[in-house]
């Protein structure tokens, strides 16, 4: 394991540059468990604290992941590969197909928790879709697991009575989900925006998808227009940072 780095970096911090290096050079693969603290006190001469925020540096990256009484293990998950403009392609939601399938390949996605009802929209989002004061939209809220894995919280808003009737206001929404039943409906997305940031998780995020302490998430909202400029949906993301890769492919 490779012990040299900058001597005005903190130690925990050169001990965790050592223990990724050693990741990356293939000496401990996905799955595998690293050295504890104990181990890591007797190998650089360092107090447990030193240790444990060594640790926790590559837990809060998303490299490892710690199992209670167990240890620190290389996690195995596969980040995912967000393809932001592939995937909202009506070539892909016009032909039934997921805009999922677009990022996961063979890979196995899954809705464990789906909650459909008609509520008001908070005030920003209200704004985005023209909603007045008072006035209830359909809330679709998921939570979307990846390879046994939960990724992302969603939680789509529509004006009620677009949907009013409608698959969008049931569970399964069918083939092509949400853009293919708004376009039977006649109010076809034709223009999506995407806003990106980062922020911390709220404690029912982090308890929801299951993070470690520390780990920042990807809030992604987007809004669907379809003709005239008319806004259909708006739907806020929160993924987990260390699950995925915000892939946008374009022409120049």
């Amino acid at each position: 394991m490779a012990t040299e780095g900058n001597d005005r970096q903190p130690k925990y911090q050169r001990i965790a540059d050592a223990l990724r290096d050693a990741i990356k050079a293939g000496e401990y693969g996905p799955g595998d468990r690293l050295p504890g603290e104990n181990d890591l006190m007797a190998t650089f001469g360092v107090a447990r604290m030193t240790a444990r925020q060594a640790l926790g540096v590559l837990q809060n990256e998303g490299i490892t992941e710690s199992r209670k009484g167990v240890g620190v293990f290389v996690r195995a998950f596969r980040p995912l590969r967000r393809r932001g403009i592939q995937r909202l392609s009506q070539d892909q939601w016009g032909a039934g197909r997921s805009i999922w399938s677009a990022d996961i390949g063979d890979r196995t996605l899954a809705v464990d928790q789906i909650r459909v009802s008609e509520e008001e929209a908070p005030d920003p989002i209200g704004a985005v879709l023209n909603a007045q004061t008072g006035e209830a939209t359909c809330v679709r809220s998921r939570r979307y697991v990846l390879d046994g894995k939960p990724v992302m919280l969603a939680t789509s808003y529509f004006p009620a009575d677009l949907v009013a009737g409608s698959a969008i206001t049931q569970e399964d929404t069918g083939p092509g989900g949400v853009y293919e039943r708004l376009a039977e409906l006649g109010h076809k997305p034709v223009h999506f925006r995407e806003e990106i940031r980062s922020r911390m998780p709220s404690y029912d995020e982090a308890n929801r998808l299951e993070l470690a302490m520390g780990t920042p998430v990807i809030v992604i909202c987007r809004t669907a227009f379809a003709d005239e400029g008319r806004p259909v949906e708006v739907n806020e993301m929160v993924l987990d940072s260390a699950a995925y890769v915000l892939e946008y492919d374009f022409d120049a």
